[in-house]
Parts: C-alpha cells; sequence; structure tokens
C-alpha cells in the first residue's frame, strides 16, 4: 500500500483532492470546503472574537459545539446559536459574530 504523508496509507484509486483549506482574520476562522448530497458546504472553527462575513448565496450555519451570537441582516436583536440549532442568511447580505469561546460550524450554500 503507498503511503501517502505522515505515516498515512491510502487504498484506492489516486483522486484528485477533494477539498479547499480556507483562513480569515489572521487564522482565527479556518474551514474546509467540500461538496456532498447537500451541496457545497464548509466545516470550520471560530475562535473567540467578533467577526462579520458577507455572502454570495444562501447560508445555512449550523452550530456543532460552543455557541454563536448573531446579528442577522435586517434584524436588531442578537441570537445566541447553541449546538445543533442553525440560522439561515440571506444572499448578497451581512451578518456578525459574537463568539465567546471557541466553536464549530458546518455551512452548507445554496
Amino acid at each position: 500500500m503507498p503511503e501517502i504523508g505522515n505515516g498515512a496509507y491510502f487504498r484506492g484509486k489516486k483522486r484528485r483532492s477533494m477539498f479547499k483549506t480556507n483562513e480569515y482574520f489572521d487564522g482565527n476562522v479556518m474551514s474546509m470546503a467540500f461538496e456532498n448530497e447537500e451541496g457545497r458546504a464548509t466545516v470550520g472553527i471560530m475562535a473567540s472574537g467578533e467577526y462579520e462575513f458577507g455572502t454570495s448565496t444562501i447560508e445555512y450555519m449550523t452550530v456543532i459545539s460552543g455557541e454563536m451570537t448573531v446579528l442577522l441582516p435586517g434584524e436588531t436583536e442578537w441570537k445566541t446559536f447553541r449546538p445543533y440549532e442553525t440560522f439561515v442568511v440571506a444572499k448578497d447580505s451581512k451578518f456578525k459574530l459574537v463568539i465567546k469561546a471557541d466553536c464549530a460550524y458546518k455551512c452548507i450554500y445554496k
């Protein structure tokens, strides 16, 4: 079996890389992009801090670990989301996040 690095081995056909890594805010937000039956998605982590993101598609954000306090477009009240809770952000808009402790998320793009 051929070694693919770091002592890991790959069994099967060689294929193109299926993951793309992303890094934002000086490395405080990192994600790995992939595609599956749900469409384009990322799984990522955010360090504590305050962030603002823009969207180019509809985004379905699900908290995996920790919590996110979010100000959605057009709203005046911040809402806190915990593990397994999802919020939706409209296409071509901006939203703000306050992360009090490191957290993990999954985002589906539609």
